[in-house]
């Protein structure tokens, strides 16, 4: 944290405010040329080979390449593009909003030169801030084909999944690529994972010690008037009321029939 105050002091004048409604306006103007035939998307895509021929315009223009999908869908997944990144620039402030979508840019850009033929993706550096928004909000509500409403963090964990199937069955650029993905998220949320993992693991011991001296607390319905047996301290024993109105475990229940 006090390195990135320093940083912040030192560059923080150069961070780019609303930086993802600008990323969405970039896509929204390139999809609206190449959907009435006009532009080319190929043109601005991540391809290293072409990068070092000397388009060097690719390295930052592939940022805006919209997604591949319907009109509804890619609508839809810039409103909670725009939305998610709003709200981490809120959270963390312009800077490191800006820092953390530099990072995930760096390392996307870094692995896609191990596979220079290849054409790399801006969709893992999207996801990137969706799990960054649902590791903050875990019990936002999202209206799943816009019917069902879902909580933020079942669709986060959905992505890990994901994430985790590409890791083990993926290729190499498959593999590395979405490591980038996860990279700028894990190098900001690390520490305030394992504090939860802490957390977790003090709330479970706390609930066991809670729950132990609840139970010896409890006082038993069933004690044996022979041998003191309880239900408690035998939950499976079978306790039997004689004649007399007295308890009596199965081992002294003859003492009920004879008293």
């Amino acid at each position: 944290m006090a390195f990135l105050n320093r940083l912040e002091r030192a560059l923080g004048r150069f961070a780019i405010p609303n930086l993802s409604l600008y990323l969405v306006f970039g896509q929204v103007f390139f999809w609206s040329v190449s959907f009435l035939g006009y532009f080319d998307l190929e043109r601005i895509a991540l391809l290293p080979l072409a990068v070092r021929e000397g388009e060097f315009w690719r390295v930052v223009s592939f940022l805006f390449l919209p997604p591949n999908s319907s009109p509804v869908f890619i609508a839809f997944a810039w409103y909670l593009f725009w939305m998610m990144g709003t709200a981490l620039e809120g959270y963390w402030g312009v800077f490191r909003y800006n820092l953390f979508l530099l990072t995930g840019w760096a390392l996307t850009v870094a692995v896609s030169f191990l596979f220079p033929l290849g054409y790399a993706t801006n969709l893992f550096l999207a996801g990137s801030v969706f799990l960054a928004f649902a590791f903050l909000n875990p019990d936002f509500e999202m209206m799943l084909f816009f019917i069902l409403p879902v909580k933020i963090k079942w669709l986060a964990l959905l992505q890990w999944l994901f994430y985790g199937y590409a890791l083990v069955f993926g290729g190499w650029p498959t593999r590395l690529a979405t490591l980038a993905a996860v990279g700028n998220f894990l190098l900001f949320f690390s520490r305030d994972i394992v504090e939860r993992v802490r957390t977790g693991r003090r709330r479970m011991e706390h609930q066991a010690r809670a729950a132990a001296a609840r139970a010896d607390a409890r006082e038993p319905r069933h004690r044996c008037v022979v041998c003191g047996k309880t239900e408690l301290t035998h939950p499976l024993e079978d306790f039997r009321y004689g004649d007399d109105d007295q308890c009596y475990c199965s081992e002294h229940r003859s003492r009920a029939k004879s008293a």
